[in-house]
């Protein structure tokens, strides 16, 4: 792709505390917070820090423990819809200047937008026009950003990663040429978007240890380690990207999968970790409901206790694809009961639907009971029903007030983070 179209990839800094920052009216450059759940103990996982705590050496995922005893904080309950609201903010200050045809939401605190067009528009630069923009988000929202401009979206992506760390005004600028010139020996390879440890560990069967060495390495050993992924490696190695912000917005996905996942709040016994993934069942076929899809298959994943022992899980397609719960629990009891490691505390739990399908294709075999299928159907869409206008904890199964369930919690959340 030619070096003539200009991307920035915008970051907020330490988001979800730069956000109890502005909220207080603090400055997060010159103030250690943190936020996390304290409730939770001193191994609670903190969310964000701020840039003050992280040039102090401090890690950002970190636990409340790893701190040292001698830094002073400020601890934030998470809140995750004021994070929305704030990024919805932060949204609307690029639709000021810039189409959403142009814009690609990455995250809740990145994205990526395509300047090109706007930079006569605007009679500036792309360097200019990021300054403006995050300038903008700071003087309005409160929120410090850092920016990546690239010729194409990899390398505004890289610029943000590794070029904006170096720069005085946390802005990255790279062409095919800077990235050749600047990166092209930058090590640890993972430090680059989309290259995985597991990459890496395959790469160093060849001697491969940098981004040169990838365009140095014979093609047909890329393509025999990582197959039609090569070609996006070998791209990308060159500092190349074919991708635009129009072809991501027009692309179909060919196969969905409905999943969900989460650490349980403490170590939980075999029959109690069981009752929290069938209301994840349900909750997954509640979602199948609301989309009106049917599912193929499910798969499971149980997470022991301090990785005493490796994870287990597995997965089964069904005779027919169903969002029937009564059916499709029996599946998820079945997958449990020949998987899940009895005697060793829990701690993870993922499950997962596929063969995802339009419901309109649904078909059952002839010992089917389609009045009892029916009569289900009408009573969870019901109750979705119920839900939707009086909140997801107007009504509740009965294990969902055992004591070891996590559903009434967790519909208070938003992303598995307090809901606030």
């Amino acid at each position: 792709m030619s070096e003539n179209r200009w991307y920035l990839c915008i970051d907020m800094k330490c988001f979800f505390a730069s956000v109890e920052c502005a909220e207080r009216g603090l400055n997060p450059f010159e103030t250690c917070l943190v936020v996390a759940d304290i409730k939770r103990g001193d191994n609670a996982i903190c969310l964000a820090i701020t840039p003050k705590m992280k040039s102090l050496g401090i890690k950002n995922r970190c636990r409340i423990n790893d701190i040292p005893k001698n830094v002073k904080f400020i601890d934030a309950k998470p809140r995750m819809k004021k994070y929305i609201q704030y990024a919805a903010d932060i949204y609307d200050i690029y639709l000021n200047y810039i189409s959403p045809d142009d814009i690609h939401v990455y995250s809740i605190d990145e994205a990526f937008l395509d300047i090109t067009s706007y930079l006569k528009t605007y009679k500036t630069t792309p360097i200019s026009f990021a300054k403006f923009l995050m300038k903008e988000i700071e003087d309005k929202i409160r929120i410090p950003a850092t920016a990546g401009v690239g010729s194409n979206l990899f390398l505004s992506k890289v610029a943000l990663d590794i070029s904006a760390k170096k720069s005085a005004n946390h802005i990255g600028f790279l062409t095919e040429k800077l990235f050749k010139e600047t990166l092209w020996q930058h090590t640890p390879l993972s430090d680059f978007w989309g290259i995985s440890k597991g990459t890496i560990n395959r790469l160093k069967k060849y001697g491969v240890y940098t981004m040169e060495d990838v365009t140095k390495t014979p093609s047909y050993l890329l393509y025999k380690e990582f197959g039609i992924n090569a070609e996006l490696l070998i791209d990308h190695a060159n500092g190349k990207e074919s991708c635009t912000i129009s072809d991501i917005k027009n692309y179909k996905r060919k196969s969905r999968s409905i999943s969900t996942s989460q650490i349980l709040f403490c170590d939980y016994e075999t029959d109690k970790a069981y009752t929290v993934l069938q209301e994840m069942a349900l909750s997954c076929t509640q979602e199948l409901l609301k989309r009106h899809l049917i599912a193929g298959g499910v798969g499971i994943y149980i997470g022991y206790s301090k990785d005493s022992i490796p994870p287990s899980g597995g997965s089964v397609k069904f005779k027919f694809a169903t969002s029937s719960y009564s059916t499709i629990s029996k599946y998820v009891n079945d997958l449990f009961l020949k998987h899940a490691a009895i005697g060793f505390p829990i701690r993870r739990l993922g499950i997962s639907f596929s063969y995802i399908s339009d419901e309109s294709a649904i078909g059952y075999d002839l010992f089917t009971n389609f009045d009892f299928l029916e009569k289900e159907k009408n009573l969870e869409l019901s109750v979705l029903s119920i839900k939707d206008k009086f909140g997801k904890n107007s009504i509740l199964r009965g294990f969902d007030i055992l004591e070891e369930s996590t559903q009434k919690e967790r519909n208070k959340m938003i992303g598995g983070h307090n809901g606030e």
